[in-house]
């Protein structure tokens, strides 16, 4: 009797074990797809920041391309009370126009 009582239990401690080690196969591969979504992820958004980056280099030079004159850069630092280098900021992204700059 004891004979059979020994049996079920080997089969009881080897489907654990399969069990077990199941587990651990599909823990892995989660694991390491869950790895390549986050490096995924993680390149787009340094692909998107690039992209920003580049956008924003291109419309400084397009904006240095803009002619003004340091006059009109100070009539606007001390009409709107901001500084130089926010007052040139504004007259080049509006073309050079004083008036649409003061608006």
């Amino acid at each position: 009797m004891e004979e059979e009582n020994a049996a079920p239990n080997t089969g009881k401690k080897h489907d654990s074990d399969t069990a077990a080690d199941l587990e651990r196969v599909t823990d892995y591969a989660e694991e390491k797809e869950i790895k390549l979504d986050v490096e995924n992820a993680i390149q787009a958004i340094g692909e998107k920041h690039q992209q920003e980056l580049n956008k924003k280099a291109q419309r400084e030079q397009e904006l240095a391309k803009v002619k003004v004159n340091k006059e009109d850069i100070e009539l606007i630092a001390n009409e709107m009370e901001i500084s130089k280098a926010i007052a040139e900021k504004n007259l080049r992204e509006n073309g050079g126009d004083v008036v649409k700059a003061l608006s």
